[in-house]
């Protein structure tokens, strides 16, 4: 009997999936990704990239995460080199 039940929970679930459009998005996903004449190196960036051209892959964000840290150091550099300017004391004007 259970059997049966949990063979229905999968319908159901399958049901659901095609319903709202989840299988035939994967579906496009998958033909894009065996279409693609060079393979990415990560396939799953690949389809999140496809189904949210929005969404950030991992090798991006840590991209960004290292650029806004040397952003970070060299805004920190920056604002010590015109704190310095500031306290040094102005020529005499001739």
């Amino acid at each position: 009997m259970s059997y049966q039940s949990a063979d229905q929970k999968k319908e159901e679930f399958r049901k659901y999936l095609e319903k709202s459009g989840v299988i035939a998005a994967m579906t496009k996903s998958f033909v894009a990704l065996f279409e693609e004449p060079t393979k990415p190196e990560n396939p799953l960036d690949f389809v999140i990239k496809f189904l949210d051209p929005a969404a950030m892959t991992g090798q991006e964000a840590e991209a960004l995460k290292k650029e806004l840290e040397e952003l970070k150091a060299q805004n920190s550099q920056l604002q010590a080199s015109l704190s310095a300017q500031n306290q040094e004391p102005e020529a005499p004007s001739s």
